[in-house]
């Protein structure tokens, strides 16, 4: 059945022969009929009610629409229409990414809404649902560092896995170069041709027996590329600043210390960028960017096929033509 929705034509010049032969042979075909039938006046044309036009008459007359028919099929044809069917082909080039997350106490601070972490985790989550086409891995670390979810493509693994990440999981500590190391070994084995680590703390390096100046010298030599982030006010943050013999955190007000020397090194060396945010929005502000420095590359491929349609309008022309030769040789041929 042919689609007339996609129908396009290789020879449109042709179409405008359409019209011209339309109205041409209308008017050869009225001077003709005027030509072959010659009018007669009559006075009263009573004594010709009873008369009706004999069905080979009419035959007669109308039996050069066939060949108009056919011709108008036939320069369709020739315009050779055709069925079209376009598609594409995407392929993308993945980015392999390790969010590295801070789980100390003082990560509990409440200078972001609720605390840091869970700040941490919302922007991190919407971060993955923005990234589709790329594998994702999570490393949580404190005084240690642990992979809570190797890179994968299965995107709602890894958004389960940051859900379930909580202060307390590790013993407490700010191992940055472990976490750094942890998650460059989750890349080891990635063949991706970029591969990327954001990096988030709040604090100092005081535990882990890795220097984050070492972890990232692995990294340039890896060809990873570390984002890191400093999460926390400038000055005085609500934040834990002990432990009771229950285990609870006691809070006080303390002021807020980051690394950020340390942090803007391991970024510069490795190719990457370190940022600071202050608040919920400037951390989603910072994924934001660092979604857009990160793009992942993504080919489409567009094919259009085209099926040739022209024999049908040719068949029917044909068709039409021999109806209207069978009539003019066999009823028509008796008619004066």
């Amino acid at each position: 059945m042919l689609n007339l929705s996609h129908i396009t034509f290789a020879n449109k010049w042709v179409l405008w022969l359409i019209p011209l032969v339309v109205v041409l042979s209308v008017l050869w075909w009225y001077f003709h009929q005027r030509k072959q039938y010659p009018t007669l006046t009559f006075s009263d044309t009573t004594s010709f009610k009873g008369f009706q036009n004999p069905i080979k008459g009419v035959l007669k007359k109308y039996s050069p629409l066939l060949r108009l028919l056919s011709l108008v099929f036939l320069l369709i044809a020739l315009a050779r229409p055709q069925t079209s069917y376009d598609e594409s082909k995407v392929t993308s080039e993945g980015i392999d990414i390790v969010l590295a997350m801070d789980l100390s106490a003082s990560m509990m601070a409440q200078d972001f809404k609720p605390n840091r972490i869970e700040a941490a985790k919302q922007t991190a989550l919407e971060f993955i649902d923005g990234r589709p086409n790329d594998r994702i891995g999570l490393v949580i670390f404190a005084g240690e560092s642990f992979t809570q979810c190797p890179v994968t493509i299965d995107h709602a693994i890894v958004k389960n896995q940051l859900h379930a990440i909580r202060n307390g999981l590790l013993e407490d500590g700010t191992a940055i170069g472990m976490g750094l190391a942890t998650s460059l070994q989750r890349l080891k084995e990635s063949e991706s041709k970029t591969k990327v680590i954001i990096l988030m703390t709040d604090g100092v390096n005081n535990r882990g027996i890795i220097d984050p100046a070492t972890a990232a010298d692995i990294a340039m030599q890896m060809g990873v590329r570390v984002y890191t982030i400093g999460i926390g006010t400038k000055g005085m943050a609500y934040t834990p600043v002990q432990m009771d013999q229950q285990g609870n955190l006691i809070f006080d007000y303390a002021e807020v210390d980051i690394d950020e020397a340390l942090l803007q090194s391991v970024s510069k060396k490795t190719g990457g960028q370190y940022f600071r945010a202050t608040d919920n929005k400037k951390l989603k502000q910072i994924f934001d960017q660092i979604d857009k420095l990160e793009k992942t590359k993504i080919n489409i491929s567009a094919f259009s096929h085209k099926t040739e349609k022209f024999y049908l309008f040719a068949l029917i022309a044909a068709i039409l033509l021999m109806i209207e030769w069978v009539l003019r040789y066999t009823v028509l041929r008796s008619i004066p």
